[in-house]
């Protein structure tokens, strides 16, 4: 099964980005996350789409 949202950190590593950098993207809406209990995740659909250069 494809996963379907990252943590923070994973992320992160995934865009050579810092925490920071994440949030902050997260912040522009370039980056669509959600809560989930304490948790901060963002949806790979999102992740894929700001790699591909549709965001």
């Amino acid at each position: 099964m494809e996963r379907l949202a990252y943590s923070i950190n994973e992320t992160a590593a995934a865009l050579s980005l810092g925490r920071t950098s994440v949030y902050a993207m997260i912040a522009d809406g370039r980056l669509e996350a959600f809560k989930l209990g304490r948790r901060t995740l963002v949806k790979a659909e999102s992740i894929r789409r700001l790699v591909a250069g549709q965001e």
